[in-house]
């Protein structure tokens, strides 16, 4: 008996021993387990779906702490647990009289389309290479007599005349130009040759008369070179202004011209050769394209020739009054000169309003002026 007492005693012992150990190897499975189930865990009804009263809750008291003008649009926030692979995903719907119109869950797409910056100008550079190309295949097309070309006989002629005038007083005021600094130089040496003489009059007294008349002399037309050169500066001033502004605008406009004529005739080339070819479904809207193209270019051609007509009515009367004027001065003060007038070429520049700087003086200081 004592032994059976033993025995049943020493297995009672043991048995709790081995639920012990299964019991803490099941607590510490379930402890590895409850930081991944517990944040994951996602109450289940008796039918097997998903109670979402617990989202549903979160989602009204989220959509009564949005202020009243977001209310356009109901939120959904689903969640998943940390085992998920997928990201949580905000679900969007139209707002209909307090019920929500459910969306296919997805990314949010703006409604505007940002334009690329990239793509206007890759855009702008089609359009400029296939205009260049027209442009090119037009002019070697009228070099090798293929092509045909706008004239306008009047506005040409005109033109031409223009180009021809310019020529001529580019080389009229490049004369004055060598004219005035020959005069220079010898204003420069008779007032030198002057004061010369001058200083030889004082000390040579028998030559001092014949000495000195020469040196009034001298300094005599050195004065009178002096007004003739002012004369001659305002003339080339006034011609240079004529030739390198005035009638270099009106060129510059007629560069735009003649390039609006190139695009014009390019593109009216185009519209010529599509209208000779079949028109069918693929060639129409080529067709209509290339006529609103055309209309284009033909107003701005229209346009460029109005400027140019414009401009060069203008210039022509510009020029006359301008190189009247200045002819002539030119002529007054160089007979004036050459005669000996001193008083007439003086009345000459007084005239033209030409004030002479006094040579030899420089302009006054600021103290002296005070």
């Amino acid at each position: 008996m004592s032994d059976s007492s033993n025995d049943t005693t020493a297995l009672g012992a043991s048995k709790p021993g081995t639920e012990e150990v299964e019991s803490k190897s099941e607590e510490s499975s379930m402890a590895q387990e409850s930081p991944k189930n517990s944040a994951a865990e996602i109450p289940v009804t008796s039918n097997g779906e998903v109670d979402d009263s617990r989202e549903h809750g979160f989602n009204r008291d989220l959509k009564r702490s949005l202020p009243a003008g977001l209310g356009l649009s109901e939120t959904q926030i689903t969640s998943h647990g940390f085992d998920s692979t997928k990201e949580g995903v905000i679900e969007a719907g139209a707002f209909q009289g307090g019920q929500r119109t459910q969306t296919k869950s997805g990314p949010v797409i703006l409604a505007d389309e940002i334009k690329n910056p990239a793509m206007e100008k890759l855009e702008l550079v089609r359009k400029w290479s296939l205009n260049t190309y027209k442009c090119t295949r037009q002019i070697i097309s009228e070099k090798l007599g293929r092509g045909s070309r706008t004239v306008d006989l009047e506005l040409e002629a005109q033109i031409d005349i223009l180009r021809d005038n310019k020529k001529k007083y580019e080389n009229i005021l490049r004369l004055a130009q060598t004219l005035s600094t020959q005069l220079f130089q010898m204003v420069h040496t008779q007032r030198q040759l002057g004061d010369a003489f001058a200083d030889l009059s004082l000390k040579s007294l028998e030559l001092h008369e014949e000495f000195g008349y020469n040196a009034d002399t001298q300094k005599l037309l050195a004065k009178n070179g002096e007004t003739l050169l002012g004369a001659i500066n305002f003339f080339i001033a006034s011609v240079n202004t004529l030739v390198n502004k005035t009638i270099e605008d009106t060129l510059m406009t007629v560069k735009q011209y003649e390039s609006a004529r190139i695009e014009y005739d390019a593109y009216r080339t185009d519209l010529e050769e599509l209208n000779l070819g079949p028109r069918d479904a693929n060639t129409l809207p080529k067709i209509e394209q290339s006529q609103h193209l055309f209309q284009a270019h033909k107003e701005k051609y229209d346009k460029m020739r109005n400027d140019v007509s414009i401009k060069l009515k203008f210039l022509e009367e510009n020029k006359v009054k301008v190189l009247h004027n200045q002819l002539v001065l030119f002529h007054n003060a160089i007979a004036a000169y050459f005669a000996g007038n001193q008083k007439q070429l003086e009345q000459t520049l007084k005239q033209f309003h030409i004030k002479l700087k006094t040579p030899g003086v420089d302009a006054p200081s600021w103290l002296e002026e005070q």
